[in-house]
């Protein structure tokens, strides 16, 4: 065989395309090298059309016996990371195939679980931070009906840690630092859809009258700058 037809029968032997998430998780499953291999082999016959390869077909493309890939394929079955299947030709004749879709399903169900671990922590540090961010603002421990309002904003009205903070720092910037004036800040925010920081502080500049300049005092003391605010208890 030439080059030109060796390159073109490489070409016409087709590829398979092995998912990132499986290729870096698989370990995760319980699933080693060696399986991880047979499972790709298996995947290549289903793409190639042979739904039900042999441990002996198997054999000859790994390091491996017949024997030692029937007793793996039976390991993965029980395991279910594989199932077989029946199924029918177009002649009514009724075969057996392979399935990966316990694998698949397998997979999903780790990066969901994951997923909501990774969104838990991240919950819990958030809701850490926004105690610690009020306790420093307020320059003492929140008292339990505080913390009651926080945890209500959080987990009842559904405001998330960030917006809350932001309330905190408009509140901080109106020298109106109580729970009373903060809750308004944020009904008026979820009235009028304010869902991001950036939301939140162009909000804040656009409704918060702007003063420059100093004042001066009856007995002539040095100038003081003002301090703008937007009072959202007069809504």
């Amino acid at each position: 065989m030439d080059e030109k037809n060796l390159l073109i029968a490489w070409m016409e032997e087709g590829t398979i395309s092995i998912p990132q998430l499986l290729l870096s998780n698989y370990h995760k499953l319980g699933v080693s090298e060696t399986e991880f291999v047979l499972l790709l082999q298996v995947y290549s016959f289903l793409e190639k059309g042979n739904q039900f390869p042999t441990p002996e077909e198997l054999s000859e493309r790994m390091n491996l016996t017949g024997t030692e890939c029937a007793i793996l394929l039976r390991k993965l079955v029980q395991h279910q990371l594989i199932s077989i299947e029946e199924g029918h030709s177009s002649s009514g004749i009724l075969f057996e195939k392979y399935t990966l879709a316990p694998l698949w399903n397998k997979l999903t169900e780790l990066l969901l679980s994951e997923w909501k671990s990774n969104n838990r922590e991240e919950t819990l540090k958030n809701e850490t931070d926004l105690y610690t961010c009020f306790e420093q603002e307020f320059g003492r421990p929140l008292s339990p009906l505080e913390c009651e309002t926080l945890a209500m904003w959080h987990d009842q009205d559904d405001h998330d840690p960030v917006i809350i903070k932001s309330a905190l720092r408009e509140a901080v910037i109106s020298g109106k630092l109580n729970f009373r004036y903060i809750d308004r800040i944020l009904f008026e925010w979820k009235k009028n859809g304010i869902k991001t920081v950036e939301q939140a502080k162009s909000y804040g500049e656009r409704f918060r009258p702007y003063q420059k300049g100093y004042q001066k005092n009856a007995t002539n003391e040095p100038k003081k700058k003002t301090v703008p605010f937007y009072n959202w208890l007069e809504q």
